[in-house]
């Protein structure tokens, strides 16, 4: 049988103690360390470093919906607003172990700032791959499938650059839609399905430009405090990457709004037999 793409090899086989976001997320094992150094070089001006970044920001649909669907199995019982609720409690149980992790390498005898500072980049991939994944899965509770890929990365970075993202969106579609529609609909929805194709190449390049800016900013001085030795570096990465999942977390929740009562039809508890 021939194996899906971003189906994980067996020797990736799920962890004790995996939430099931992180089990989920594509990229594991040797394919994130690849991911992660490319990003560590931090050259924004590296197509390598385009492509690595695009990669980690981008899950497929059939991924995002097999992750809601397993969720829902776990939880039968669950409203939408409860698995909303399990997404943002795995996902932040996963970014803030993830940035505590590298730090805590600081002290550990044998490995000096140099290696925490390379296993740094691995944790950034990482950290974006699993909002990546948050918030598509955010947009597939609310019945919203997005399976563009420009569409997706926009929403990640939109969310990730919280309230400043969200205005940015807005500001755009009002002059790509008319402000009327533009400040009626959520912010989420405009990116994910209302806007005109036409549109969404300029509209995701000023957020790429406005979310590369930002991002790279906050992860240098991240980075650099999680090589701190002597336990403080673990710390710093953990309460670091804590505050820009809750960023995350909050920006989710405004641009699509409440959580709806029933999920989308086309999303039931069990996925097609195969």
């Amino acid at each position: 049988m021939r194996r899906h793409k971003n189906q994980k090899p067996a020797d990736d086989a799920a962890r004790p103690g995996q939430t099931d976001l992180e089990r989920a997320l594509p990229l594991q094992g040797d394919e994130l360390r690849a991911v992660g150094t490319d990003l560590g070089r931090g050259d924004e001006d590296d197509p390598r470093w385009q492509r690595s970044l695009n990669r980690v920001l981008t899950v497929q649909h059939p991924v995002v919906e097999a992750h809601v669907r397993a969720l829902r199995r776990r939880h039968p019982g669950h409203t939408p607003a409860q698995i909303l609720r399990t997404l943002e409690r795995e996902y932040l149980t996963a970014v803030t172990a993830g940035g505590a992790a590298v730090g805590a390498s600081a002290v550990i005898p044998g490995v000096g700032i140099g290696v925490s500072l390379a296993l740094s980049g691995v944790e950034t991939a990482y950290f974006l791959e699993a909002s990546a994944l948050y918030a598509q899965s955010v947009t597939e509770v609310h019945g919203i499938a997005v399976s563009d890929p420009e569409r997706a990365r926009t929403i990640v970075m939109a969310m990730m650059l919280g309230g400043p993202g969200a205005d940015l969106v807005r500001q755009l579609a009002g002059e790509a839609i008319g402000k009327g529609p533009a400040r009626q609909a959520f912010w989420g929805d405009l990116v994910a399905q209302r806007l005109p194709k036409a549109a969404m190449s300029s509209i995701s390049d000023m957020v790429r430009k406005r979310f590369i800016g930002r991002f790279v900013r906050a992860q240098g001085a991240s980075i650099v405090g999680r090589a701190i030795p002597f336990g403080i570096g673990a710390v710093v990465g953990g309460i670091g990457n804590h505050t820009l999942g809750r960023k995350v977390v909050s920006s989710s929740r405004s641009a699509f709004g409440p959580a709806p009562t029933t999920f989308p039809s086309d999303l039931p508890l069990r996925g097609p037999s195969r």
